[in-house]
């Protein structure tokens, strides 16, 4: 379990400029290596629909591109400037969290948010509809990952998605096993 940084009186230091360093590469690491996939594979095999899927472990795990333009599962179709709006507050508030209220003293809670606000990043950039995509696809998050098994087909997703998900099992893992106990107050 990760010790805030107290000293002897119990009084707070200031978060080491590692913990800043750390999180800004985690931030750009992610948000950087799903927005290069995404340029790569869209260049590659195009547009939904342009080609049919290409197959890694046929016919369980390939690439096909597709553009969401709602969130999880496609739920909020055609909502994007919300998503948009509701991840500009979320990386304000994870900053926020981090850095004002110290939760980067956690190292745990570092990394998670880490991953989480590079994932945040690399759909926003889809969101605010900076890549060049025809009409019917602007402003939707860039998807290319496949998995299918039998008849079910998981929704494609890409990296940010893979981010977003590792850093919320991060914090859950937190929140069950890793959260600090208060010390009881003698009476």
């Amino acid at each position: 379990m990760d010790e805030p940084n107290r000293t002897a009186e119990g009084i707070r230091t200031p978060i080491p400029k590692l913990y800043y360093l750390i999180f800004g590469f985690l931030m750009v690491a992610g948000a950087s290596s799903d927005l290069l996939s995404k340029q790569w594979v869209f260049q590659w095999r195009g547009l939904p629909q342009q080609m049919p899927p290409w197959w890694l472990i046929e016919p369980y795990v390939g690439i096909e591109t597709s553009v969401n333009q709602g969130a999880l599962f496609g739920m909020g179709q055609g909502q994007g400037w919300l998503f948009a709006i509701l991840s500009i507050i979320a990386l304000v508030g994870i900053c926020i969290w981090l850095f004002v209220f110290k939760a980067a003293e956690s190292r745990w809670l570092l990394v998670a948010m880490g991953l989480v606000t590079g994932g945040i990043i690399g759909n926003l950039y889809d969101r605010l509809a900076i890549p060049d995509m025809p009409g019917e696809y602007r402003g939707g998050v860039r998807d290319w990952i496949l998995f299918k098994y039998q008849d079910y087909v998981w929704p494609n997703f890409n990296i940010a998605d893979s981010l977003l998900v590792v850093g919320a099992v991060m914090l859950a893992i937190h929140s069950l096993f890793l959260s600090p106990t208060e010390p009881k107050k003698s009476s």
